[in-house]
């Protein structure tokens, strides 16, 4: 296999400048506007990724320009100390350098939406949260969260900030010792460069307070199962759903496309928007190659409450700036 592999990074921070959502091409908004016929009639479940958190500055791991990455797989963070040892290190030097990001037009459009009654739920692919701080209520992390470690032993979980600081404890002269090597190229994802392998091999990891276990980011690695009672809630959503929109998902991984797939074999519309191809395009009734905070935005002005829905309130265009 080589040399050692890079540790995925920690999700949900922000590399990249926040991007305003723009206006709809009269193009696009044809499609918005078949989008919003389809959808008039009944509640829909609504699947996002990454696609949307890019406009707060999150970047997209399979979009254009997005640098090669070789995640570390979970058979490969529970088989070695020194695989753990690594990941957490340079994570430790990711955390501390990049900001939170904020939610965007799109994560407030999906709030609005549930709050018109318009959603049977969300499902999100996402592990950064920003669907919950922007007041989205019946949400599955279908991924997990950014936010919290979990024992592998015991199962009790903890904030990743608390961790942060378990970290800083045990390892007080680490981040300096980082920053004077000069070898520390932050990555997009919380994650960091590190060729300094003296540096990395004198980082202490944590263990869980409680039992002593293995800690490990609370989101799914690859080569990991999604836990079976998200998906089998995500499978609800969609069934009690007239129709499925899918926001900023390329579908590559079968986590997400399984509910596609589902849709469509009940006779159900799929919509699909995403700029580029995605693995569902051949199920989707109607695609649009749009920004997807826009087109979430413009839906949210243009589709009327339904029945029971927690705000009656008017929604005519951007929500927050």
């Amino acid at each position: 296999m080589g040399g050692p592999r890079h540790g995925v990074g920690l999700t949900g921070f922000a590399s990249m400048p926040p991007v305003p959502p723009a206006v709809p091409s009269s193009k696009e908004l044809e499609v918005l506007v078949r989008i919003r016929d389809l959808l008039t009639g009944g509640r829909f479940a609504l699947l996002t990724g990454a696609g949307l958190s890019t406009d707060s500055g999150i970047p997209d791991y399979r979009g254009p320009g997005s640098p090669p990455r070789s995640p570390m797989t979970y058979q490969e963070f529970v088989k070695a100390a020194e695989n753990r040892q690594r990941y957490w290190a340079r994570n430790h030097i990711g955390w501390s350098h990049l900001r939170h990001a904020d939610p965007n037009q799109g994560h407030f459009a999906s709030a609005e939406l549930e709050r018109r009654g318009r959603l049977t739920g969300l499902i999100t692919q996402n592990v950064d949260r920003l669907h919950q701080e922007a007041g989205s209520v019946n949400v599955v992390d279908l991924h997990g969260r950014y936010d919290q470690v979990v024992c592998l032993a015991c199962r009790r979980t903890y904030s990743r900030r608390l961790l942060a600081g378990m970290l800083e404890e045990l390892n007080p002269d680490f981040l300096p010792r980082a920053e004077e090597s000069g070898l520390v190229e932050m990555a997009p994802d919380a994650d960091a460069t590190v060729e300094d392998q003296a540096l990395i091999a004198s980082f202490v990891v944590a263990v869980c307070p409680a039992c002593g276990g293995i800690l490990k980011p609370d989101f799914v690695y690859f080569g990991e199962n999604v836990p079976k009672d998200r998906v089998e809630t995500s499978y609800r959503m969609v069934d009690d759903a007239a129709a499925l929109v899918v926001a900023g998902s390329s579908l590559t991984v079968m986590s997400g496309l399984r509910f596609v797939r589902h849709a469509a074999r009940d006779g159900k519309p799929v919509v699909i928007i995403n700029r580029g191809t995605t693995r569902g395009d051949d199920k989707a009734t109607i695609k649009l190659e749009a920004g997807v905070s826009e087109s979430l935005t413009w839906l949210a002005a243009a589709l009327p409450p339904l029945a029971g829905a927690r705000d009656g309130a008017g929604f005519s265009g951007p929500i927050r700036n």
